[in-house]
């Protein structure tokens, strides 16, 4: 459900900046589907890849051999993140709080964590400078949390005028999407707000997965489920080296 829903929120003729496992399988699935023309970039250098099989890594041969222009990372960062020209990027992480910001350093004290994670890679960026931000997360309470331990990647700081104030040029988190429903930022308070829920799920099982006092859209909707073209589509998708179904 995390995959197609991603999928749904990208459009045809968009230029998609694509990261390793659910990014990729759902910018795939909607260049397989709906948007035939959309334009997916990998932080390796690959521009207009149409890999026939999902990639390994980022630096999979397969980008490079189905894209339509190889360039080095300076330049995707330079040329085609900083200055505005890639639309639409997707990021997770292990923490997230009410204004969509993002932590992936550290769980607990910086100097003394009880977890230290992977860092930043290049979200900093992508969160920055793309037109818009999808985060993928599972929910669940300590990862959705009231106040991330570590900033790690802004989406809208403490509330509206934040990014601005800082010359972001990007929109931030647009849509989250998770196992459980959607949330989008109230375009007052820039504070998350639950729009929808997927078939099957409660506001109750929401909310108890979150660490705030989460607000509910008053014209709350249920994600569509996926239709049998995304299911078929989706489920002949295979892993670089994969075998069978």
């Amino acid at each position: 459900m995390m995959t197609v829903a991603a999928a749904r929120t990208l459009r045809d003729g968009q230029v998609c900046f694509v990261g390793i496992g659910l990014p990729s399988r759902a910018a795939n699935l909607a260049r397989r589907l709906h948007a035939p023309e959309l334009v997916l970039i990998y932080e390796s250098g690959t521009i207009g890849s149409r890999p026939e099989e999902l990639p390994l890594s980022i630096g999979d041969g397969i980008l490079a051999e189905s894209a339509r222009t190889v360039v080095s990372v300076p330049e995707i960062f330079n040329y085609w993140l900083q200055p505005g020209r890639i639309d639409v990027g997707f990021l997770s992480g292990a923490q997230l709080d009410r204004f969509g910001n993002i932590n992936t350093t550290v769980i607990g004290e910086y100097d003394e964590p009880t977890v230290r994670l992977p860092g930043a890679g290049g979200a900093p960026e992508i969160a920055a400078h793309c037109r818009e931000v999808v985060i993928v997360m599972r929910h669940a309470r300590r990862a959705f949390v009231e106040g991330v331990d570590f900033v790690t990647t802004m989406g809208h700081g403490s509330g509206p005028g934040d990014r601005c104030a800082l010359g972001l040029r990007g929109a931030g988190p647009t849509t989250v999407i998770t196992d459980l429903g959607l949330l989008e930022p109230d375009p007052e308070t820039a504070e998350l707000v639950l729009t929808a829920v997927h078939e099957g799920v409660t506001v109750e099982q929401v909310r108890a997965e979150t660490g705030w006092e989460l607000v509910i859209a008053d014209d709350l909707a249920v994600t569509a489920p996926p239709s049998e073209e995304e299911l078929s589509t989706l489920r002949s998708m295979r892993t670089v080296g994969e075998n069978g179904p």
